[in-house]
This record gives C-alpha cells, sequence and structure tokens, in this order.
C-alpha cells in the first residue's frame, strides 16, 4: 500500500504545482482534445511519451505496446489509429523506439518466454530481413542498436500499408509518418525516418539500408 500510496501523494503535489502555474490548467484541457500528434511507442516504463516530446496533455494521442509494434493482427493499435487519423484527424503519426529495447534484445535471443514469444515475432521478421548485415556487425551493442533502428523503420513501413493511412493519402488527408528512436542514456530523440507521405517513400523506406 505504501507504493501506491506515493502516487496519490505525487499526484497531489503534481495538481498543486500546475493549478499553482496556471489556475486554468485543468478546465482548459477538460474540453474535447484536439491533439495533432499520435505517438506509437515502447511500453517500457523508461520512455514516457508526453515527457521526452515535451507535449502538454490534450496534445499528443498515445499507443504503447512491447517494441513499439504495427502490425495488421493487432485490433488494439488498429484502432487507435483509425480513431487518431479519421476522427482525430491528427497530422503526424510517430513510431518511437528506443536503445536498449529488451523486446528487441529477447526477440534476438534463444531464451524461453512464455506468451510474450507470441508478440515477438514480428520483431523476429525484421532481423531475419536483414541477418546478413546484423551479423556483419562484430560488436554485440552495435548490433544492438542497429537492430533498434530497422525495427523502427520496418513498422513505419507497416503502418503506411495500413488501410486507414492509405486511405488518408488517397484521399488527400494530409498525414505524415515518421520514425523515432530515443537514447535513455542523454534524453535525445533521433529521426530515422521523416515526413513519409506517400506509398513511394514507404518503398524507398522499405528498401533502404541506411537511416533516412
Amino acid at each position: 500500500m505504501e507504493r501506491i500510496r506515493r502516487i496519490f501523494d505525487n499526484n497531489r503535489r503534481w495538481v498543486a504545482a500546475m493549478t499553482a502555474a496556471d489556475p486554468d490548467f485543468f478546465r482548459k484541457r477538460a474540453v474535447p482534445a484536439e491533439p495533432h500528434f499520435l505517438f506509437i511507442g515502447c511500453s517500457d516504463s523508461r520512455v514516457p511519451a508526453d515527457s521526452l516530446t515535451g507535449t502538454q496533455p490534450g496534445e499528443m494521442f498515445v499507443h504503447r505496446n512491447i517494441g513499439n509494434q504495427v502490425f495488421s493482427a493487432d485490433l488494439n493499435m488498429l484502432s487507435v489509429l483509425q480513431y487518431a487519423v479519421e476522427v482525430l484527424r491528427v497530422t503526424d503519426v510517430m513510431v518511437c523506439g528506443h536503445y536498449g529495447c529488451a523486446a528487441v534484445q529477447a526477440a534476438a535471443g534463444n531464451l524461453p518466454l512464455g506468451l510474450v514469444e507470441n508478440w515477438l515475432g514480428n520483431i523476429r521478421n525484421v532481423l531475419r530481413l536483414h541477418r546478413a548485415e546484423l551479423d556483419a556487425i562484430g560488436d554485440e551493442s552495435a548490433r544492438l542498436r542497429r537492430m533498434i533502428d530497422l525495427n523502427v523503420k520496418e513498422q513505419v513501413y507497416n503502418l503506411a500499408q495500413t488501410p486507414v493511412v492509405q486511405r488518408a493519402w488517397q484521399s488527400g488527408q494530409h498525414l505524415l509518418l515518421h520514425g523515432l528512436v530515443y537514447e535513455l542514456q542523454d534524453g535525445f530523440l533521433q529521426g530515422l525516418a521523416l515526413g513519409i507521405d506517400s506509398p513511394d517513400k514507404a518503398r524507398a523506406l522499405a528498401h533502404s539500408s541506411e537511416p533516412s
């Protein structure tokens, strides 16, 4: 119970700080949200979407899963994507990975992991597609970082293939896809694929071997 009480104590201190800085902080955010961004990130507790992007409540719609993945069998992610693009009319969708990702590391290993094995299959396909390149990287840390980059780029490509994104582009809706990676060691974001706004750019991304 002590840990959950700390959550309530932190909440009260946060409310006090926000209202001290702006007495209308919560009232202004109680209106229907009109976010510009959808953030698809990893569930890792060290990757706080709002904090690392400097966004305020109401600015960003968020979906998180293990390994920041986008694939056609995930109805949760697809439902979030459809709502964000077709109802909220977000203009930018970000897939954000992070260095030190345990999901990518686990996908590269052989340890039995139970139920999560089913979830890691998509990442293992990414690693299989780039096996020759990855095997040529002798340093294990550098190889893992490259795996993480490749996973982000593949998920952006997968995002571009979804019917939701395809419909948006066909109808002329302004929608940009981005692939980002977060460095836990210093807190900085890096762009791996920015401004994907057409099937042609998505295909070029899929065939590139270097971060764009």
